[in-house]
Order: C-alpha cells, then sequence, then structure tokens
C-alpha cells in the first residue's frame, strides 16, 4: 500500500479508487450515522455494507505486484539482504500505523464518556499497543485499536513469505514456487476463514499481482493471461468467491495498462494519482477521523436524516484530508522530520 517510488500506469488511479471504497464500507459498516442514512437508503448501504470490503483485493494484487517488481530485479546473495529488506518494510509500514494508532486511542478516549457504541475501542493495555507496533495484534488474540490495521500486518506477512521464496529457492525456481504456494492458497487455504489472520489466506490474491508483474514484462504475456485465469477458475469451480473474481480482473487489468492495451484518460487525472500515493495514510487515519463524527453528529443531531447524511459526505471528505496531514507530515520521503539529523541516512 506505500506507494512506488516509480510511477506505473495504473497502480496509483487504482489504490485511490479502492482506498475512497473502503473508507465509505466503514461509514456503511461503523454507524450510528450509517443507520440513520439506512432507512432512506437502504441499497446503497447494504452495498457498501456487504461488498465495500472487496476493495482490499486492490491492494492484495498491487502489493503483489510491487512487490515482484521490487525483488525480481534483486540478486540476494548476501546472508544480511532477507533481513534488510524485510526491516526496511517494515520500518515503511511501522511509523505511520504508530502514529495513527496513538490518534485513535486519543480520539476514543475524548468521545468514550458520551458516545456509547460499539465501535469505540476499549482503552488499551500495554501488551495490546506492543502487538499492534509489530503488527501482531490479530495474531495473538488482541482486539483492533482502528479498522483496517488487520491488513496492515497481513501486507507485512505477505512480504517476509515472498523475500522467504526468492532467498531460498533457486532463481529458475522462484516463479514456480509462487505458483505452487499461490495455488495452495487459493485452491484450500483461502477457503477457511480461521485462517484469514495469516499470509496464506491472502496469498493467492497475492501472487495474482506479482504473476500480473511478469506478464507485463514477458515476451509472452498471453501464457501468464491465460495461467492465471485457469488458476482462478479452477478456484472459483471449487468454491466460488466474488473476492477471487475481483482479484484475478485488477490483476488482468494491471496487465493491460502497462502494456498499452487498455487505457482510460481519467485514471491519469492528476487528483486521482495523487489520491493513490496518499492511500496508505488515508487507510489509516479515516477510521479516527469517521468515529470522530459519528460522536459528533449522533450527540448533536440522533435520528436526523440530513445532519446524518451531511455527516457521512463530511467524514469522507474529512478521512481524505487527515490522510493529506498523515501523508505530508509523516509517511512522505519529503517530511520535515526526515530531515533531522538523527533520522538522515548515512
Amino acid at each position: 500500500m506505500t506507494p512506488s517510488p516509480q510511477r506505473l500506469p495504473g497502480i496509483d488511479a487504482l489504490k485511490a479508487l479502492a482506498c475512497m471504497l473502503i473508507v465509505w464500507h466503514h461509514l456503511a459498516f461503523y454507524g450510528p450515522m450509517s443507520d440513520v442514512v439506512q432507512t432512506a437508503a437502504p441499497g446503497l448501504i447494504n452495498w457498501l455494507y456487504d461488498y465495500g470490503r472487496m476493495a482490499v483485493q486492490v491492494f492484495l494484487v498491487v502489493g503483489g505486484f510491487l512487490a515482484a517488481a521490487a525483488l525480481t530485479s534483486l540478486h540476494i546473495d548476501k546472508p544480511a539482504q532477507p533481513g534488510q529488506l524485510i526491516f526496511r518494510r517494515y520500518r515503511r509500514l511501522a511509523l505511520p500505523l504508530v502514529v495513527a494508532v496513538l490518534i485513535c486511542v486519543a480520539v476514543a478516549a475524548a468521545v468514550r464518556p458520551w458516545f456509547a457504541h460499539p465501535s469505540v475501542p476499549d482503552a488499551p493495555g500495554f501488551s495490546q499497543l506492543v502487538a499492534h507496533v509489530f503488527f501482531l495484534q490479530d495474531l495473538v488474540g488482541q482486539e483492533a485499536l482502528s479498522a483496517g490495521i488487520w491488513y496492515v500486518a497481513i501486507d507485512f506477512q505477505l512480504f517476509v513469505v515472498s523475500v522467504a521464496l526468492f532467498t531460498w529457492v533457486p532463481r529458475h525456481w522462484q516463479r514456480w514456487a509462487v505458483l505452487v504456494v499461490a495455488a495452495a492458497s487459493l485452491l484450500v487455504f483461502n477457503r477457511h476463514g480461521g485462517l484469514d489472520a495469516t499470509a496464506l489466506y491472502f496469498f493467492g490474491s497475492y501472487a495474482l499481482g506479482m504473476m500480473a508483474w511478469w506478464a507485463s514484462r514477458s515476451q509472452h504475456p498471453v501464457r501468464w493471461l491465460l495461467g492465471m485465469t485457469v488458476l482462478v477458475a479452477c478456484a472459483l469451480a471449487i468454491d466460488f468467491r466474488g473476492r477471487m473474481l475481483l482479484a484475478l480482473l485488477v490483476a488482468l487489468s494491471l496487465v493491460f495498462m502497462q502494456r498499452g492495451w487498455w487505457t482510460f484518460g481519467w485514471l491519469q487525472a492528476p487528483w486521482l494519482l495523487r489520491l493513490g500515493q496518499m492511500s496508505y495514510s488515508i487507510f489509516l487515519i479515516h477510521f479516527s477521523v469517521c468515529l470522530l463524527v459519528n460522536a459528533i453528529v449522533t450527540h448533536v443531531w440522533p435520528g436526523q436524516l440530513v445532519p446524518n447524511s451531511l455527516g457521512m459526505l463530511a467524514g469522507f471528505g474529512l478521512s481524505l484530508l487527515a490522510g493529506w496531514a498523515l501523508y505530508v507530515g509523516v509517511e512522505s520521503p519529503a517530511a520535515a522530520w526526515r530531515a533531522l539529523p538523527a533520522f538522515r541516512r548515512r
């Protein structure tokens, strides 16, 4: 989810669209504003509630695409290099997450006395905070302090698995290893919801992104496209899952856009590309914003349709604004704190 240093066609646009849909999904999922709006627009709220979460597949596929782009060109020939790659990934993910979690803890503490709702996280304990810092909350059974934090942990696990495959498997067998693990994920692990705290559950979608990268650079892309399609078709024949079909469509779209076979001018709109670059920060901070807006609107205008409808719109807009602030102030390579002597790379 962290922006790639090289702007590849379609990447930022897809992340921007998925990010906006995730924000709307959580606005629908976590009331009470959406409960009020649902009385007037049940179809819209129910759709966002049931299907908005599928936008996560976009991030999974794009994440695999960017991981393949980074790892395929590397010659991992030093014992310390895998650890350095993993630590670098952790550092990129962790700092914005820690800031966002602390903001969420503060917002929850502020609204808890006068906003009694299940969406308000309980005050965290020390072990719970430590689990979040190291992306372990779901693996050790700690309650998440913010919506979407689970995905960051999965993203990190998937990258670690990918580095392991590219480290321990001989170079000429690496793509076959990815295919084998992807098949195991799609055909077996992804069918068991109890595994959704592990990379095994999601590796199929991530691997489709990796295959999309190889297809976009291959002299025989049709072979990759057919392979991806057949693999997903077999998985759907065993157990149809709409999220897997969406993952395949995203992967195929990436290939088509990279090779110039399919493009739309609006996907290059500057505001959309900028939003895609900030998508990780928006993803991290939006729950705090939505929680605060829900609390205020429900406290002042409980049950009133127009204020609650406007509140959902405000929650969306303020989430984008807060994401921009987190990106500029913390995540961006140009963030001011990175210029401090203690943080300069030597």
